[in-house]
């Protein structure tokens, strides 16, 4: 295991493991996130999957007429316990040989509505989050949570010294608190990792339905990209 920072304690000590900083810590796990959390996951995603099946469908056949081969695009992102994880977007982007323009270092644009391969197509996918739907199959096969800190890119993870930060001790989520206070802030994810531990110290259905409702809000008001 890999040393995580424990908050609950002074700037500069920690412990040796994600058990550890869970022992140490005065919230414990609630019942809901030892027990229920993942059959909620489960539950609420099948159902969604069902509902927007047609909208899947018609989604990906857009993506395939305007942008090309490869529907999916595959990013490995952080997850739980710092591991990496193949997450599921819509592509939005042309592909970098249909592209006349050099848009540098991948990482330096991430998400940027300003991408040079990134089409109107693809802007409305993101501004209304539909490129994202993919994800309730990350939710299904258990990398992911419907709620949950935002998964980071695995470079930029590494580029900040973050992998063993202790937010990474839960799923992350197809929608978070940085979804929905910061997305259309312009702050980058990475600044906003310790703003996940109030999360993850007392997860709860409550907390995790007020997330989605708001999520609703955020994606409906068409705020971000």
């Amino acid at each position: 295991m890999f040393d995580v920072y424990d908050f609950s304690r002074p700037v500069g000590t920690s412990v040796s493991t994600l058990e550890g900083w869970l022992a140490v810590d005065t919230n414990r796990p609630t019942l809901y996130s030892r027990f229920c959390k993942r059959a909620v996951d489960l539950v609420l995603s099948v159902i969604a999957l069902i509902v927007l099946l047609p909208a899947l469908i018609i989604i990906a056949g857009m993506v395939r007429v305007k942008l090309g081969s490869g529907v999916l695009y595959r990013q490995a992102r952080v997850g739980r316990n710092g591991q990496n994880f193949v997450m599921l977007k819509f592509r939005t982007m042309r592909h970098r040989s249909e592209s006349h323009v050099d848009d540098g270092d991948e990482r330096a644009t991430h998400k940027t509505k300003d991408h040079p391969r990134l089409t109107e197509f693809g802007r409305v996918l993101r501004r209304l989050s539909l490129d994202e739907l993919p994800q309730l199959f990350n939710v299904i096969r258990g990398q992911m949570s419907l709620v949950g800190p935002r998964p980071e890119l695995s470079e930029k993870v590494d580029d900040y010294g973050l992998r063993s930060h202790p937010r990474h001790v839960v799923r992350p989520g197809l929608t978070g608190e940085w979804q929905v206070t910061h997305r259309a802030s312009g702050i980058h994810l990475i600044h906003c990792f310790d703003d996940d531990m109030h999360y993850v110290r007392r997860i709860n259905l409550w907390r995790d339905l007020r997330i989605i409702v708001r999520t609703f809000a955020v994606v409906f008001g068409a705020k971000g990209i």
